[in-house]
């Protein structure tokens, strides 16, 4: 039954709200590694990263030591349209699972983007436009990064151009279409309107893409193109900055009820939406203030974090990007085609690599199948068909709320549900026909690809 005193959805009121960005590489005692120029192996100074990103965007990326950045009136005004986000009780799952274990997830889905991404998007076309910028590029895996700058653009009155991964393009034909009802321009990546799509295309024929190819599209057309700069939905230290907004309001509606997680968990592509969620309390952590169970859950088919290397490697699958010292497949692995979701990235933010490498966070890896087993499981008794990516994070909190059965801890878990999946149906159709399968790369592939990383 119900606790009375908890309620099935947390809201914090407007005045409860983040008023801050945290900023958790303040409190890591080791920093991330800096980026490197792809050319020199030197760290990249500010004005040579000036032609690709927003100038302020550029202090953000390189801040090591500001722990906390006031959130712009500009940019507050514009989350209260879908901020605070709830904070939810999974009643009904714990019921089903018949665990001891008290579940929550915070659900960022409540926004036309579908998704977290918006957080990012609104503050940096916010930082394009007070610029004085025409307009951005980016690319974009699902869609919904693409969607919610898109959106974010149109706000603001920019231009907004979207390389998609050429797989999620055909598959995802209305989230494209969103992306157009908010005046963006949208191509199917790798494509022919680059020097480097082509390049791709004459070296991997009948490529599906991925999100290291469309990057490098998308910084070459922005380069390129005088008043764009380059933006980018995840991986980079601005972008988890900026979604610490997710995790910053979960503390507050946490405390406010007095409680404390024992486990925390999220999906893992880039680290947007893990890095968001648990910035405050990897910032306790790091401070020994609490302790928390951390868990990047990742596809069994893209495994940067349990399967890759920690070391430097190019961003992009061009290789025109600069390099940063993450956990890698390689820069040139693609993720099969019949991979569902949008976690199509070959490596990981450097600060959750960091973190990971040091100790502060588990990973595990899961296969598509299970996970959209446990994306059924969930809709059916808590009402929200989730999107694939956030799935991996609902198979991992089942599994642990079931080892929890077994053992009659009554263990809290929060999870991140970064969005809905109402644009993910042929994913689901697959799923529902059995002509989804569980490809997951084989060590001698993973081998070839870390062979040909640069040599740092």
């Amino acid at each position: 039954m119900q606790n009375k005193e908890i309620p099935y959805k947390i809201y914090l009121e407007e005045s409860e709200m983040p008023q801050y960005w945290y900023n958790v590489r303040a409190d890591m005692k080791t920093k991330p590694a800096p980026l490197l120029n792809p050319g020199t192996h030197e760290p990249m100074k500010p004005e040579e990263l000036a032609g690709v990103f927003c100038d302020e965007l550029i202090k953000q990326e390189l801040d090591n030591d500001t722990r906390e950045y006031p959130i712009p009136q500009e940019i507050r005004d514009f989350y209260k349209m879908y901020r605070p986000s709830p904070l939810v009780r999974a009643y009904c799952l714990e019921e089903k699972l018949q665990t001891p274990a008290k579940i929550y997830y915070k659900f960022e889905g409540n926004n036309t983007s579908g998704s977290h991404k918006l957080n990012s998007a609104i503050a940096q076309a916010y930082y394009a436009k007070k610029q004085g910028l025409k307009g951005v590029t980016t690319e974009t895996g699902a869609g919904q990064w693409g969607t919610a700058l898109s959106m974010a653009c149109s706000y603001f009155g920019l231009d907004c151009k979207v390389y998609m991964v050429k797989v999620s393009y055909e598959q995802k034909p209305f989230r494209r279409e969103v992306m157009r009802v908010y005046g963006a321009s949208v191509t199917p990546s790798p494509s022919e309107t680059t020097q480097v799509g082509r390049k791709i295309l004459a070296e991997h024929p009948g490529t599906t893409g991925s999100l290291g190819c469309a990057i490098s599209e998308a910084v070459e057309v922005a380069v390129s193109n005088p008043g764009y700069r380059y933006v980018l939905g995840s991986v980079l230290n601005q972008v988890l900055l900026h979604q610490s907004v997710i995790g910053v309001e979960t503390k507050i509606a946490l405390d406010k009820y007095g409680i404390k997680p024992d486990i925390i968990i999220g999906c893992a592509g880039g680290g947007s939406n893990l890095g968001g969620l648990i910035s405050p309390f990897m910032g306790e952590k790091l401070r020994g203030e609490a302790d928390y169970r951390i868990i990047a859950v990742e596809p069994a088919s893209c495994p940067s974090l349990t399967r890759g290397v920690y070391a430097y490697d190019f961003c992009d699958t061009g290789m025109v990007c600069p390099l940063a010292k993450m956990y890698t497949l390689g820069a040139d692995f693609i993720p099969s085609a019949n991979h569902a979701g949008g976690l199509r990235y070959h490596g990981m933010s450097p600060i959750l690599s960091q973190l990971y490498d040091d100790g502060y966070m588990d990973a595990v890896s899961v296969e598509q199948t299970k996970v959209f087993e446990a994306a059924e499981q969930f809709a059916r008794v808590e009402g929200i068909l989730p999107a694939p990516e956030s799935s991996h994070a609902i198979r991992v909190a089942i599994d642990e709320a079931m080892k929890c059965k077994e053992t009659g801890e009554e263990k809290t878990i929060v999870f991140g549900l970064t969005g809905t999946g109402y644009f993910d149906m042929v994913a689901y159709e697959k799923y529902h026909e059995g002509r989804m399968d569980d490809y997951i790369p084989t060590d001698e592939e993973l081998a070839a690809y870390r062979a040909r990383l640069p040599q740092v």
